[in-house]
């Protein structure tokens, strides 16, 4: 933190939230990015999500969201304009809600913080007056605190909402001191205003933090937290915390995501065995494929099996003529494999639908084994569809004198460009590009682009810097190593990437490693396979939402499960590792967010936005449907509010709407008790409940009793039954006794009866008019769940419980839930295979 952070240690700096009452002056803005001016008066609406670990650097905003640099400078709060949780609307706010505070003190009573005893009264006032307003600025200020969330108590479920900031308890007590009258104008609750007055030990106790790291003045001294504040936070061994949001969940071995840069925001999910589904922009799925190739596709469910529907492509112009592209795996003659790139178009009846009778082969290429088949596509920033192929398969690509790859005449193991909006004059239906390299080579293909790849597996176009445009175009691609090494390229024109005389930087055929005229290009990365043993290429990060990610290439490892990126020196134009792992509890203790993931990486992804994604699963067969969709996500820094806000284009949807149902857990869910200990609740003596039953007619209510916390006074967690009339109680009956009444003696004994013959006997009420007995309606949250269609209490639970109504953490499972069970957890002990 800056230095004139430091400067903000005063004995006499608290934070106003509910600045004054309301028969004295009326609220014009207030705000505490969770409070709205609400007919003249300030209403606090704070959600309690974010469990904390004590001493670890958790920046966190009131709403909940990860701090910001301001775009444009900041004139009230100042000391947060480089990082903070402030934007200069949210800053105009403060400063309106700070000058209202100081018409409201037009009065005689500055002196409340003064502390001198001698001078006039006009001096008194006016140095009063002074302090004030210092004191009023400073603390106004600590809502743009970077860690906001923390010293108003906001991030922690199992403590209450402060009205007040957390103090630390010597600087709460001199503060009491010097200026304990103002908290009377600061909130119109009576239990902090009587505890004020009243007892100073237990008020500041009140305004105290649990963890010590965060009250206020600690937290701005704090060295821990205050170092690299903005930047993505490392662990000591320098790996980089990040986090991730599930977005889609249920797919049967996804292999791409991607969208038609026609302003809709769709997504586009293709599955190994051959369907397309559509996902909109609230994340929910059509239930119609736009594409069904499955009749098509040749693969199989064997784990591992690399065939399948592997590339699509939507054509740069797709918004005015409907074409897109796909590479997909056929068995021709029931004998030759083959993979085949063809043209499709979109339905002129749905928007949503391909039209499968519109497809036009472009060209197949025989596949002389059933790995290594490549299939990517994708359109270069000059309109050429790019196509990438495997070597054909087996080991060593032992296919020829010196392989498929290093064969120029061979259309394996190799880049292709072709040019997708005309036909050939020969009558092929694309035209090769005037400046692809091997043009007037005679014996070579002249859609080869570069050659030398042994199995591209997920390559990607650098959309560039979106200030610079620094390395706008460049396409990056994962190469599949065979024994030793995986690697990633960056392709050029006309480029020898050494398979199979080089497996990374190192030889793999002698003879054609020595040979002078192998000039390859080297990769930018190789790691070994003590990482991992099948790189699954990335993307360079170029959104909006992670600003600290621009420029850093974010890749994996099928086998793995391992997440890594590469960083660029601009001057050197190498490329140096920056580990990546997944941040802890504390690191992704945000809404949503959740820091794990399944181990088979297959695909890496990007919206029209730039942000990035990538598809895993825990089973690598073509019909697991454990496939799922994570996106990126920085927990140290996140780009100002509003600022990448994408308006998306209405789609017309025929059909239905399958609605997003997240399965993964979230950090809050996996935590099931909090990371620090709960703040201390202060009782004061009150009335004892009402247990008894009442006799009238309407229903009164048993008084409960009351607390008082720093969020103010408020009710107790009832301890009696909820209430219900006597002569709402109906007579018992047995379920299969529907008609038959009882006496009160004669229930005790049919009760005793049915338990012995596993049987129940339910209570059965007719609610008197106006009164619904399956919704009692209890204190909101006061450890009430919801069962069977109503609400009860943890006793009622209890006692349903013991009858088998419901069932509890102790029941025993139904022969249902034992089925479920293993289904789910089938074929967890065989050996997923990779692309090999």
């Amino acid at each position: 933190m800056s230095t004139d952070l430091d400067q903000l240690w005063d004995p006499c700096a608290t934070c106003v939230v509910r600045s004054h009452s309301d028969d004295k002056i009326g609220a014009k803005s207030h705000t505490e990015l969770r409070v709205w001016y609400r007919s003249g008066r300030l209403f606090i609406t704070i959600f309690l999500f974010t469990f904390v670990k004590d001493a670890t650097p958790h920046p966190q905003c009131l709403d909940f969201q990860p701090p910001f640099k301001p775009p444009y400078h900041l004139e009230f709060c100042k000391d947060y304009e480089k990082f903070g949780c402030c934007d200069q609307t949210t800053d105009n706010i403060i400063a309106e809600r700070y000058w209202d505070i100081m018409d409201f003190y037009e009065i005689p009573e500055y002196e409340l913080c003064d502390g001198a005893d001698e001078g006039s009264q006009l001096e008194r006032s006016v140095g009063a007056a002074n302090m004030l307003q210092t004191n009023s600025v400073k603390s106004l200020k600590i809502e743009c605190s970077p860690y906001a969330a923390h010293l108003f108590d906001a991030e922690d479920p199992y403590t209450p909402v402060r009205l007040l900031p957390g103090l630390c308890s010597n600087y709460c007590l001199e503060f009491h001191r010097k200026c304990g009258s103002v908290v009377k104008h600061l909130t119109d609750d009576p239990g902090l205003r009587d505890t004020c007055e009243k007892d100073r030990s237990k008020f500041c106790h009140l305004l105290n933090l649990a963890d010590q790291e965060y009250c206020y003045p600690n937290v701005l001294r704090n060295s821990l937290l205050n170092n690299n504040l903005g930047h993505v936070l490392a662990d000591r061994k320098g790996c980089l915390q990040l986090c991730l949001m599930e977005v889609a969940n249920g797919l049967r071995n996804p292999v791409l995501l991607l969208h038609a840069s026609d302003d809709t925001q769709r997504m586009f999910v293709a599955e190994q065995v051959g369907f397309v589904w559509v996902y909109l922009v609230d994340g929910s799925r059509l239930e119609e494929p736009f594409l069904d190739l499955s009749g098509e596709v040749l693969t199989t469910p064997w784990s591992g099996d690399e065939r399948g529907f592997l590339g699509m492509a939507f054509h740069p112009h797709y918004r005015d003529n409907g074409r897109f592209f796909v590479y997909y795996s056929v068995l021709a003659g029931q004998k030759v494999e083959k993979v085949r790139i063809s043209e499709l178009r979109v339905s002129m009846n749905d928007m949503n639908k391909a039209d499968p009778m519109s497809e036009r082969v472009i060209f197949e290429i025989e596949e002389p084994a059933a790995n290594h088949n490549g299939g990517q596509l994708l359109f270069g920033l000059d309109g050429y569809l790019y196509i990438f192929t495997g070597d054909g398969g087996k080991a060593g690509d032992p296919f020829g004198k010196f392989g498929n790859a290093q064969n120029k005449s061979a259309l394996l193991g190799k880049v292709l460009r072709i040019d997708v909006n005309g036909n050939s004059r020969d009558g092929k239906p694309y035209r090769i590009p005037q400046d692809n390299p091997f043009l007037i080579d005679a014996g070579v293909r002249p859609e080869v682009y570069a050659y030398g790849l042994r199995n591209p597996w997920r390559c990607s176009v650098d959309q560039g810097d979106p200030v610079s445009q620094h390395g706008r175009g460049r396409i990056f691609c994962g190469d599949v190593g065979q024994s030793r090494y995986e690697e990633i390229d960056i392709i050029e024109r006309g480029g020898n990437y050494g398979w199979r005389a080089k497996e990374g930087f190192e030889c793999f055929d002698v003879k054609l490693c020595h040979n002078s005229s192998l000039r390859d290009v080297l990769p930018i990365f190789a790691y070994d396979h003590h990482v991992g043993k099948s790189v699954t290429g990335g993307y360079v990060y170029r959104g909006c939402e992670s600003p600290n990610l621009n420029g850093l290439y974010l890749f994996g490892d099928f086998m793995s499960g391992r997440l890594m990126a590469l960083q660029e020196d601009r001057e050197s134009g190498s490329w140096s590792e920056r580990s990546v792992c997944m941040g802890n509890t504390t690191t992704c203790s945000f809404p949503g967010l959740i820091n794990h993931h399944h181990k088979f990486i297959i695909s890496f992804a990007e919206d029209q936005a730039g942000e990035l994604y990538f598809l895993a699963t825990s089973y690598s067969g073509s019909t697991s449907p454990f496939g799922t969709i994570y996106k990126f996500v920085d927990p140290s820094r996140r780009a100002p509010p509003g600022k990448c806000r994408v308006k998306a284009l209405p789609v017309k949807v025929k059909g239905k709407r399958v609605p997003f149902v997240p399965v993964e857990r979230t950090v809050f869910e996996l935590n099931e008790k909090p990371t620090r200990p709960p703040f201390k609740k202060v009782k004061f003596t009150t009335k004892p409940p009402v247990t008894s039953l009442p006799t009238t007619t309407k229903a009164s209510p048993a008084p409960l009793p009351r607390e008082t916390d720093v969020r103010g006074t408020i009710p107790m967690e009832p301890t009696q039954q909820p209430i219900r009339h006597e002569k709402t109680l109906k007579a018992k009956s047995c379920p299969k006794s529907p008609n038959a009444k009882f006496h009160k003696k004669r229930v005790k004994l049919r009760k005793e009866k049915n338990r012995q013959k596993g049987r129940d006997c339910v209570k059965k009420t007719a609610p008197r008019e106006g009164v619904n007995v399956n919704k009692v309606t209890l204190l909101e949250g006061f450890g009430v769940n919801n069962t069977l269609g109503g609400a009860t209490t943890n006793e009622q639970d209890r006692r349903l419980e013991a009858k088998g109504m419901i069932r509890g953490k102790s029941s025993p499972k139904s022969p249902r839930d034992t089925t479920r069970a293993r289904s789910w957890g089938r074929d967890r002990g065989r050996r997923r295979g990779g692309r090999m």
